[in-house]
């Protein structure tokens, strides 16, 4: 298990939990969901969304093969995407106030909107900008401002990780501009 430095949280945040990071005009805009075909219950308040899923949420887009949707009885949200052996799940995101996009992906990503927690499982990765985390498991719990990422060894070896093992490229801040370490006299 490896607990990262609060300075590498920011790589790990993700849908819901983004307000400080992605666009905060996201979350008042309307969800628009695509599938081949839907299930919904409304005495269990679920919903399942299966084939070639596509949520989409002002800039955030989340795609799968499988979209399960389960509210509490606080009316809180907790929702899991999967993927499939050949095609992972997937989110996109603008971040705030930048022409920049966090993304990643895990064969399974699940979003418990009471715990404002994310977990991505299987293969996982997650990308800003130049910074990128890979792991067999990555958690961000947005509340505590704590994440995890756990290698899954030589079974969850991937070409980007082939040891298995968590890896995770870091980039220098760059310098504001027209800086360039001197000091003046």
């Amino acid at each position: 298990m490896t607990t990262l430095p609060r300075s590498f949280l920011p790589l790990l945040l993700m849908m819901a939990c983004l307000p400080a990071h992605a666009e905060k005009a996201d979350k008042d805009k309307p969800i628009n969901l695509e599938a081949d075909a839907v299930t919904v219950n409304d005495a269990k308040k679920t919903s399942i969304y299966t084939g070639n899923v596509i949520l989409t949420q002002g800039t955030l887009i989340i795609r799968g093969d499988k979209l399960v949707v389960r509210e509490d009885k606080e009316g809180f949200q907790h929702s899991t995407t999967y993927g499939n052996p050949q095609t992972p799940s997937t989110f996109k995101q603008k971040m705030e106030g930048k022409n920049e996009y966090m993304e990643g992906s895990g064969q399974r990503i699940e979003y418990d909107g009471r715990m404002d927690k994310v977990q991505l499982y299987t293969k996982a990765w997650v990308k800003k900008g130049d910074d990128i985390v890979h792991g067999d498991y990555i958690m961000y719990d947005a509340n505590a401002e704590y994440a995890e990422v756990i290698g899954g060894g030589s079974q969850a070896a991937t070409p980007a990780t082939p040891t298995g093992r968590v890896r995770a490229v870091i980039q220098p801040k760059k310098k504001p501009a027209g800086t360039d370490g001197a000091t003046a006299n």
